[in-house]
């Protein structure tokens, strides 16, 4: 009899693992009995973009942090997938940093490929999940919107593929009761455009404080002003946007910092990060980590050391995200089907404490995503993931982040080449800061001049 496998989630994450298993069976394995269940009505994850913000159609909490407007803030060449690149999927070169829409319709074009659709409860969420010691068998608790019904399942294995950037952490300052604009989080943020002539304040110092901010200077904030809790993000801000202390109260409309000073602001925005949370799962199998490189109880970052049944994926910090998520679970995938024995509980834990003790050394921002490359490269070497040159994908984040020193608002014009294909990427026939419009259609939109740079490229 087949194991019978659980993934929660059909993001990245989740569609990854059914890629994986799909690969496997085409090359004569046995497929597991696998059911993926998705609270949304779609796959994709986060890049299942909807307008909703707080509860869904159904009355559960909302999955999405996507705004719209969103382009890659890293490039592409960065996140590709190896077994299926995108020249495949476009057919011809494009630009290092697409929008949303784009992203989206490459992670799709993976899966619908596959053909793995089948696998997944669409609109089925997860409530609970229990292990029984005596059978050693997970009982798989969802409430399916579709069929108005709840509905349980057994399984051998649970895959938890819910990723953690849904859960919002949110802090609350002196004064926010009191404040005559808007308050948001970062998980709740859609339309740049409702900020236009507006004075917006960004609590935070992050990659959404610095994408969220951008955003908004584009479609024309007034102004803008981030705060920082240890340091500020240092770039060469455009004239209106400036960096400040933390904020320490709100009177009225006036925030008031850190440093002393105050500015009057007509909204807020919280990019204060986001939670682990797992509500379907007991304590005893529930990860509770703060947002690292290592999260300790991870055998090989993924298989839950207190119980190997229990799989998480893509619960890092993440610097790679859609190859990282591929090499996890390929091994997972491959420990699963028996190709891969785990050591006793002791030897994964002294393991893990290993990665934990390189994350704890790294002190520069390059070692922080070599480190990540590295746990990569050692998973694909354990399976048939097609191995690239992780080497030259840590070089375009190096460059990457001298682009953005350079030029923050200008970086996503820059260009590089794919580790997979070799293919130079072409810019864009628009410069970011002037292409207000995100659409697919708009983007992969030719003009006689990029048609010449596209002949030029593929030469």
């Amino acid at each position: 009899m087949s194991i019978r496998v659980a993934i929660i989630g059909a993001g990245p994450s989740g569609l990854a693992q059914l890629r994986a298993f799909q690969s496997a069976h085409a090359k004569g394995a046995p497929m597991p009995h696998v059911v993926c269940f998705e609270k949304q009505a779609d796959w994709g994850g986060m890049w299942n973009y909807t307008w909703r913000t707080g509860l869904d159609e159904h009355g559960e909490p909302v999955h999405g942090s996507m705004y719209r407007y969103l382009w890659s803030n890293g490039p592409k060449e960065c996140l590709e997938f190896a077994d299926y690149s995108f020249d495949e999927h476009f057919g011809r070169p494009i630009s290092s940093y697409p929008p949303r829409e784009v992203l989206w319709d490459y992670i799709q074009g993976r899966v619908s490929k596959a053909g793995v659709r089948d696998y997944i409860r669409f609109n089925t969420a997860v409530k609970q999940v229990s292990f029984d010691a005596d059978t050693r068998e997970f009982t798989v608790t969802a409430h399916d919107y579709g069929l108005q019904q709840s509905v349980s399942q057994v399984f051998d294995y649970v895959i938890v593929a819910s990723g953690h950037f849904s859960t919002p952490h949110v802090p609350e300052f002196e004064g926010f009761e009191r404040f005559s604009g808007r308050i948001m989080h970062a998980h709740d943020f859609r339309e740049a455009t409702e900020l236009k002539g507006k004075d917006l304040l960004i609590v935070g110092s992050s990659y959404s404080a610095e994408d969220i901010g951008s955003q908004c200077y584009k479609y024309g904030a007034r102004s803008i002003t981030s705060t920082y809790r240890t340091q500020p993000m240092g770039y060469k801000w455009p004239k209106g946007w400036e960096e400040r202390p933390l904020l320490s109260r709100v009177e009225g409309d006036m925030a008031y910092f850190g440093d002393g000073s105050s500015k009057r602001v007509d909204a807020i925005i919280l990019c204060t990060g986001y939670q682990h949370h797992f509500p379907f799962l007991p304590d005893d199998l529930t990860l509770k980590t703060a947002n690292r490189l290592w999260p300790l109880g991870l055998y090989q970052g993924v298989v839950w050391e207190q119980n190997p049944q229990l799989i998480y994926l893509g619960m890092q910090d993440l610097w790679y995200s859609f190859n990282l998520f591929d090499a996890q679970a390929w091994f997972v995938r491959d420990y699963l089907l028996g190709r891969i024995t785990l050591p006793e509980t002791s030897a994964m834990q002294a393991d893990s404490a290993r990665w934990r003790a390189r994350e704890d050394s790294l002190e520069s921002t390059a070692s922080m995503y070599e480190f990540q490359g590295s746990y990569i490269k050692h998973l694909i070497e354990q399976t048939d993931y097609p191995s690239f040159d992780i080497d030259a994908v840590n070089q375009i984040f190096l460059k990457w982040k001298t682009d953005k020193k350079r030029d923050i608002m200008g970086y996503r014009d820059k260009s590089y080449r794919s580790v997979i294909t070799g293919t130079a990427a072409v810019p864009h026939h628009t410069r970011w800061l002037q292409a207000l419009d995100d659409s697919m259609e708009e983007y992969l939109r030719e003009t006689s001049g990029q048609a010449g740079v596209d002949a030029l490229a593929q030469r």
